[in-house]
This record gives structure tokens, sequence and C-alpha cells, in this order.
């Protein structure tokens, strides 16, 4: 069964044009692109969704782009998705008001794509580092996502592919809980039928990888909503 280790972005904007050139660019680009046209459904994407960066037109209906911003930046389960407006809106007072929104980056339109790439990239460093190759560590825990490695207490942790995937998803975002649905969707892709009993089996699978060289059980289940790390 193939599985999902690519980036989720959602790209939120209501032209038609402008939408398909950025999903050939970020398919192009190894990612798993999620669109919306509106600021409603925006909203409803990033809960369905948990997406790992957000391309957020500010001029969209029925919510503007700004209070889709000022909405994601007040939740705590959403604060940390980076978000990259974009925009016509080109004067100096625009570009503070959108940053100081809580946008991570502002670009104006026209931009180039090959830019936006790299910003996008740039700030998925932050919010999905292991997908890029970078060392997580979470207290005695350290996962080497480049050599597939997992060491608990400086041992080794054995562990298979998805239960590999399911420690990087908790060890990018710690203390934030996931529920079954969203950890389908992360680790196996929407695009695959995935019982969610099958969470709670490889969840239970690395529960007994992670203390099989003593210490306490680092997966906290949340009942009725699903399993955190810590």
């Amino acid at each position: 069964m193939a599985a999902s280790s690519k980036p989720v972005v959602l790209v939120v904007e209501d032209e038609t044009s402008q939408r398909e050139v950025l999903r050939y660019n970020l398919d192009a680009d190894g990612f798993d692109v999620v669109m919306a046209e509106d600021g409603e459904e925006a909203l409803l994407r990033v809960d369905e969704e948990s997406p790992d960066i957000i391309l957020l037109d500010w001029m969209i209906p029925l919510v503007s782009g700004i209070e889709v911003c000022r909405r994601l930046k007040l939740r705590s389960e959403t604060r940390a998705i980076p978000i990259i407006m974009l925009s016509a809106r080109s004067e100096e007072v625009d570009r503070v008001r959108g940053l100081e929104t809580g946008a991570d980056d502002y670009m104006v339109k026209p931009y180039s794509v090959i830019e936006l790439m790299a910003r996008v990239r740039t700030q998925l460093r932050r919010s999905r580092p292991s997908s890029v190759g970078e060392l997580l560590e979470y207290e005695d825990m350290r996962l080497d996502s480049e050599s597939h490695k997992v060491f608990r207490g400086g041992q080794e942790v054995r562990l298979g592919p998805t239960e590999f995937r399911i420690l990087s998803t908790f060890m990018e975002r710690p203390e934030r809980v996931w529920s079954r649905e969203q950890l389908l969707n992360r680790v196996w892709g929407r695009d695959l039928y995935v019982d969610t009993r099958t969470v709670d089996v490889h969840i239970g699978r690395l529960r007994k990888a992670l203390m099989s060289h003593g210490g306490a059980d680092p997966v906290r289940t949340v009942r009725g909503v699903g399993y955190s790390l810590g």
C-alpha cells in the first residue's frame, strides 16, 4: 500500500487560471495540493485536511483572505500553520496589514512562480521539518528522517515505515491532538480507503516499540478525539 509522505498545501484562490497554475507547479514540486475557492471553504478544508502550509488570496468570496488568516491565527490548533498571503495590493500599508494579521509571508500579484515555490519550501522547514530532512527531537527521543532512524534514551528503536511516519507527524507538532481521520490523511493519504481502526493498530505497535527499552508511554490517548505526543 502506498503511503502519503507529501507535504499538504492548501491553495485558496477564486480565479480558476491562478488555481490551475499553482496546482500544476505544486504538484510538479512534490506537494499534495488541496483547493478552496472561497473563505468558508478554506476554513472547512483546514479542519478536514490539516495542511502544512496555506497559500491564501486576499480577495476571495464570502470570507476575505485577511479574515481567514485572522481566524486561523487566533486558534491554537491552527496558529502554527504558515500562511503566504497572495494579493494584488502592492502598497506598503497592505503588506503591513497582512503581516500584522498573522501572515508569515506576503507576495504581490503578478508574482514569480519560481520565487513562490522557494518561499513555500522555506516556510515548510518550520511546519514540516521531517520532509526536508531535518532532525526532530522531543524529550528523550530523536528522529532522523534522512537515515530513517529513531533513538530513545540513546538506544535505537526499530520502527516499521507506517509507525515511523506516525511518529514523525507527532514529533513535528508535539502535544497537538490528532484525530484518527487526520492521521489517516497525513500518513496513508486522502485517496486511499483505510479503516480508522487501522490507526489504533499502528499506534499500539508504535507504543510497544517506543517502550521496548523501558520508559513511560509517550503517546497520549485523548478519549473521543485521538492521539498526541505528550
